[in-house]
Parts: structure tokens; sequence; C-alpha cells
């Protein structure tokens, strides 16, 4: 995203302290939660990788690539939404929400390589924890006034909160349809 803007020589869409919140919550909160996650039943089924074979796979490479550039044009469009308006400030809100609220959706897909419909939604209770209490944090940044002084937000509308929620939960739909139809 910041990458982009600045190529397409827009203004940046993040504050640092976004930046922050970013790395702190929904990067750990998710983290902690799959972390936790109890082990598949056949992994001691599986081939063991070769002591020097690359963690980084090609296909997981791939599936690290085309899953961020899903999550950015998310978090692109939502910013274009609000540079629409003329308001600099709301286009940043704007992509600022739906950035953490599509990262804390992506713990789902960070879980196994299947779809969540296979492994099952509620299997781990912590991610729910996590994305709960991430949006909680989100949501009280967005609406509490000291809040989102501190944290140099717009005021947004139900619209917006739509727009947010939509946009953020688009990138886990296409990426678990797509796990769907290919297993």
């Amino acid at each position: 995203s910041v990458l982009y803007s600045s190529v397409m020589g827009l203004p940046l869409p993040f504050e640092p302290v976004h930046l922050l919140f970013i790395n702190l919550v929904t990067d750990s909160l998710p983290a902690i939660a799959i972390g936790v996650d109890k082990p598949k039943g056949d992994l001691l089924k599986e081939k063991p990788r070769k002591a020097n074979a690359s963690i980084l796979t090609k296909d997981f490479m791939k599936s690290i690539l085309s899953e961020g550039v899903l999550i950015t044009i998310a978090t692109m469009v939502a910013y274009y939404i609000g540079l629409n308006t003329g308001d600099r400030h709301l286009a940043s809100t704007l992509a600022f929400s739906t950035l953490c609220l599509a990262r804390l959706f992506h713990s789902f897909n960070c879980r196994v390589k299947e779809s969540i419909l296979k492994t099952g939604l509620f299997t781990n209770q912590y991610i729910w924890y996590a994305i709960l209490t991430g949006l909680a944090l989100l949501l009280a940044i967005l609406f509490i006034t000291p809040l989102s002084s501190l944290f140099l937000v717009s005021t947004i509308t139900l619209t917006n909160l739509a727009q947010i929620f939509g946009l953020a939960l688009a990138p886990t739909i296409l990426i678990q349809c797509y796990r769907l139809i290919k297993n």
C-alpha cells in the first residue's frame, strides 16, 4: 500500500501511529492464537523436508505474494473511496481500518493450507479471541474521541463502516473459495 502510494504519487495512506498499531495488534494477536493451535492429526504422516531445503518454497512464496496483493487491493480500494470524497484523512482512516481488519481475518488463512470449512471455523477459539480483541480495539480507536484524536482518524459513517468490513473480508473469502475449489 505504501509502495503503491509512493509510485502513484499519492499521499501516504498511513500515519506512523497506524503502522505501530498494525504491527502490535494485527500481527501479534493472531500469531499468538495460531501458535497455540492444536497440531494437525496427520502431521506425522507428512514426509520430512530435507535439512537444506528452504522453508520458503516456491508455492509458499506465491501464496504469500497473491494473498498480500489481495489485501493491498482491498486496502487501496478503501483509500480511493476516501480520496474520492476529497478528504485525505478519511482516506487514511478507511485504509488503516481496512488493513487492520483484513489482517485479522487473514489469520484464518494462515492456520492451515486447506479451507477453513474443512478444518472447522471454530476449532481454534483463540483466533476468535484475537479477532474480537483486535476488532474491539479498532472500534475504540474509531469511535472514542480521545483515541481517535491520538490515532489521527476521521469520523466515519455507517456506510464507511460497511465498506471497511466488506473490503476487509473480501480477500479472506476469495482465498477460502480458491482453496475450496483447489482441494
